[in-house]
């Protein structure tokens, strides 16, 4: 790692809502390790605005109840509201909180948890709610039940503190496929001209714009597999997760904390991709032995 390790210098940051707020570095002593213990306490001890971004995928309600205890559906949010003004206190002004989460079903209906969950962080902790991705897991898992057909997508929310956000979106552009081909072969003279919406809603189309171009803005739908290749975890990330979200709201050098670390493929990927990684985790037994750090 040694000469990619940068030392971490921040200045002030100018935000709408709040104006002037200074940033604060964190310790090269507390990056690039991942800190075994609650990320309750360990997040308090560290100072105000230094993170740039926070991605996580926390034990859900009732889930890995061997890994990590499993927390009841109806105590999920207030655990993890403390946990979140945390977040909130350290994340800087322009960063990012993405959050993996899905809610479960108990007694053949689904729990409201993450929605009151979603509620409580923009309602009571002060996040912004920014957008929601749906991941659709392109290789679910069979499954069968009465009422319910198998689980094939997973919230992934983006939170801010503030709305001046960072966020490098031609990173994460996409090959527009090949459905262009055709479409763009014969266009009709409304395709060449901006058309609005029939319902005034302001929103209008240029077909014609789609012309030349190669790669293109993803949507907020991602198609990707759930398959993960750090085994030893009950629950590891794929890596493509953090790696879209890093590449979109982070620039390189910049600090990237997951909280509920787990196997560290957030850690991993952040440092490959050039960011300065710290990962939590409480269960010793995934950081022991770990070699995330060989990089």
């Amino acid at each position: 790692m040694g000469a990619s390790k940068k030392r971490l210098t921040e200045g002030s940051v100018l935000s709408d809502d709040r104006p002037h707020v200074k940033t604060t570095p964190i310790t090269e002593d507390r990056t690039y390790k991942i800190h075994c213990g609650d990320c309750l306490e360990i997040m308090r001890s560290m100072p105000d605005n230094c993170i740039d971004l926070i991605v996580t995928s926390p034990p859900y309600a009732d889930a890995r109840t061997h890994t990590y205890g499993g927390i009841s559906p109806d105590d999920y949010v207030d655990w993890f509201k403390e946990r979140a003004e945390e977040m909130y206190r350290i994340l800087k002004p322009t960063g990012s909180f993405v959050l993996n989460i899905k809610e479960k079903a108990v007694e053949g209906e689904r729990h409201t948890y993450v929605l009151d969950l979603i509620l409580s962080m923009k309602r009571e902790v002060g996040f912004r709610w920014v957008e929601e991705y749906i991941w659709h897991k392109t290789t679910a898992a069979p499954g069968k039940w009465k009422y319910r057909f198998r689980d094939a997508w997973e919230r992934i929310i983006h939170f801010s503190k503030t709305s001046s956000v960072k966020m490098n979106q031609d990173a994460v552009k996409v090959p527009i496929g090949n459905w262009t081909e055709a479409r763009l072969k014969n266009m009709s003279k409304n395709d060449r001209e901006r058309r609005n919406s029939g319902t005034r809603s302001g929103i209008g189309r240029k077909i014609s714009a789609w012309e030349g171009k190669k790669r293109v803005y993803p949507s907020n739908v991602l198609h990707k597999s759930p398959v993960a290749h750090n085994t030893g975890h009950s629950a590891p990330f794929p890596d493509w997760l953090p790696d879209f979200f890093i590449k979109l709201f982070t620039d390189e050098g910049d600090i990237v904390l997951d909280p509920f670390s787990g196997s560290g493929t957030t850690f991993r990927v952040a440092a490959q991709l050039g960011r300065t990684p710290i990962g939590i985790e409480i269960n010793p037994e995934y950081i022991k032995g770990n070699s995330l750090l060989a990089l």
